[in-house]
């Protein structure tokens, strides 16, 4: 019988500031609290060789014989002010057990009271990803040991969850094959996260803390739907634009605001069964997804090929990003017995028809519908894929075209010039001084010729960083384009006579001097000439027989 010893408790040194430890030695666990901060275990600096990936070609070779199918988990954490069950603030990277209380502490006697905030965020959640709501719903205890989880257990939801029964509809980019997807969503419920492990340099002892423990989550499964890793990215890559769009997470992975749990299997193309299912994790950007899933399912592969099926077994991978493979983390025996139970200390969640339309009618306009106007406006899939990625950036677009800007030429400014100036800056669209009101002026400066698309880009910089506007920056600079047809004559007539050599060259043969005329004369003018009238009078001058 293995015995679990707690030694070295003292309780005259446990403060709310304190960290639990957790000491794993040969044949005991000893827990001490200590002040002490916590430091997270970095990998080995020593070089490793990744192994080779293989490659698309292969991939497709083998699954011309198996089928992948794929679900995904995803862990939504929420953005609100505080905690599901207590008022203890939400907020991310807090020193170690500063937002805590008895509640999410699990201490005894302390009672939940469920925020209004989060049935607020999980109707509108699934409402977006097209759910039937329980208009009556109720929170469970998911029992289960992990020394992160105070109370030892979740509060969750089970059989009646918020929502259930939806579906999200995704655009593959032209690049990995094009085409629509539509995903089924399983359900959508409501539960609290648990605390954070930081495990020591020398990976003999964990710390633990609880500012996480109480944090709301919403989770949301998928049907088993996907087939590839780069169909999973992208259902997950809609999840986020989804949640950020109804402004209920801000989806950051990096932070752990959204977390996907991807379980795959393969089985033998027309097989109906499914395969024995492997779940993945540590997937911290939705590349990193594709990659480890596409791994997975070519190793699967390989061992239905060798006659080798029964060493895949039930367990949890883990996605090794040096070595681009995933690797066991750990085997599971059988299904878990959580032992669910309702909530003793929550009533049931009851909503009003009333109140589901209401939060209906409030909805924003969401990305699949977005792409769908856009497309309607007459826009390629990539623009409109750009556009409707972030939620920000289509505000911007759609105010610019509001303002009367022609569309084609607002998502073009957007999506190269602008775009390009947001990345080399590591800006967002929300930083800079250039308004779509004077974006809507710089385009229509351009269309009706005052001034030159090269002046314009030479303007949009100064107006991103600075701001102002384009009308007072062209009388400032006076950068008004010239048309005057017997003006831009004038000019190209003294390049002309200034360039005999170049002249007698062009008129034997080398054309290509056209561009060394336009560029004097574009010198001269200061850019301001028009140039296609230019170009124009400039070919009547140097073909004109003397």
């Amino acid at each position: 019988m293995t015995t679990t010893l707690f030694r070295t408790i003292q309780p005259n040194n446990f403060t709310l500031l304190g960290t639990a430890l957790f000491r794993r030695n040969s044949r005991h666990i000893s827990v001490r609290c200590l002040n002490q901060t916590a430091t997270t275990k970095q990998p080995s600096s020593q070089p490793r060789t990744a192994p080779k990936n293989h490659g698309s070609n292969k991939l497709d070779e083998i699954l011309k014989d198996y089928e992948a199918v794929i679900g995904i988990e995803t862990h939504v954490q929420l953005s609100t002010s505080t905690k599901a069950f207590c008022s203890c603030p939400n907020t991310y990277g807090s020193q170690p057990n500063t937002s805590i209380c008895p509640v999410c502490m699990g201490l005894p006697g302390a009672l939940p009271v469920l925020s209004s905030k989060v049935v607020d965020f999980g109707v509108r959640l699934g409402l977006a990803l097209n759910c039937g709501l329980s208009l009556k719903s109720k929170f469970d205890r998911k029992q289960y040991f992990y020394p992160d989880l105070p109370k030892g257990y979740q509060i969750s939801q089970f059989d009646v969850p918020i929502a259930s029964g939806g579906y999200v509809d995704v655009d593959i980019p032209l690049e990995f094959g094009g085409g629509h997807r539509r995903f089924g969503i399983t359900r959508v419920h409501m539960e609290e996260d648990a605390g954070k492990l930081l495990h020591s340099d020398t990976g003999d002892y964990s710390q633990v803390d609880l500012n996480r423990a109480g944090v709301p989550l919403l989770e949301i499964v998928s049907e088993p739907d996907m087939r590839s890793g780069i169909e999973a990215a992208e259902y997950g890559s809609e999840m986020q634009r989804i949640v950020r769009y109804l402004g209920v997470s801000n989806g950051n992975m990096q932070e752990g605001s959204l977390r996907c749990d991807v379980n795959i299997s393969i089985r033998p193309i027309g097989q109906a069964e499914f395969g024995t299912k492997v779940e993945i994790k540590n997937l911290n950007a939705f590349s990193a997804m594709s990659r480890a899933i596409d791994y997975e399912i070519t190793r699967q592969a390989l061992l239905y090929n060798q006659g080798q099926a029964d060493q895949i077994v039930t367990e949890t991978r883990l996605w090794d990003e040096g070595a681009q493979k995933t690797v066991t983390m750990r085997k599971k025996e059988g299904l878990a017995d959580y032992r669910y139970f309702p909530e003793p200390d929550l009533p049931e969640v009851i909503l009003t028809q009333e109140y589901v339309d209401s939060v209906r009618a409030s909805l924003p306009e969401l990305p699949e519908a977005k792409r769908r106007r856009y497309e309607a406006m007459g826009l390629g899939i990539q623009d409109v894929l750009f556009l409707a990625n972030d939620v920000s950036v289509a505000e911007y677009f759609d105010e610019v075209i509001s303002k009367g800007a022609d569309v084609k030429s607002a998502a073009n400014w957007l999506m190269s010039d602008i775009a390009a100036y947001l990345k080399n800056e590591e800006l967002s669209i929300s930083d800079v001084k250039l308004t779509p009101q004077e974006l809507a002026e710089l385009i229509a400066a351009i269309k009706d010729e005052t001034i030159s698309g090269k002046i314009g880009k030479q303007i949009l910089f100064e107006l991103l960083a600075k701001g102002g506007t384009v009308q007072g920056m062209i009388k400032e600079k006076d950068l008004v384009q010239i048309t005057d047809p017997v003006e831009i004559e004038k000019m190209i007539m003294k390049v002309i006579s200034e360039s005999p050599k170049q002249l007698e060259q062009y008129r034997s043969g080398k054309t290509k001097l056209q561009g060394f005329f336009a560029g004097q004369v574009m010198k001269m003018s200061k850019g301001k000439a028009n140039p296609a009238l230019l170009n124009k009078i400039l070919l009547e001058k140097l073909n004109a027989k003397e």
